[in-house]
């Protein structure tokens, strides 16, 4: 073999060999943006849940407030009927 024929040779495994880098470099271009959309769907889901579970925790506060103030107006009335010789 002379050189000539080493030289093609050698040119086109660099040939096969820099198309298969593209075809995997593509590929890992594809598998990265496909990764990105999932991430920044994921965080738009995260930041929907986190707005829930804010109103959910304000609801909860007024819930609670509302209980606190029907049992202060039920003991109140519990001692007016006791006030007026009644059984509770």
């Amino acid at each position: 073999m002379d050189l000539a024929v080493v030289g093609t040779l050698l040119a086109g495994v660099g040939a096969v060999v820099g198309g298969v880098v593209a075809y995997l470099g593509k590929r890992g271009e594809n598998a990265t943006a496909r990764f990105n959309s999932v991430t920044d769907q994921v965080q738009e889901e995260l930041g929907r849940v986190k707005d829930e579970r804010d109103a959910a925790r304000a609801e909860l506060a007024v819930l609670q407030q509302q209980r606190k103030e029907d049992l202060v107006e039920i003991t109140r009335l519990h001692i007016k009927v006791l006030n007026l010789g009644g059984e509770p």
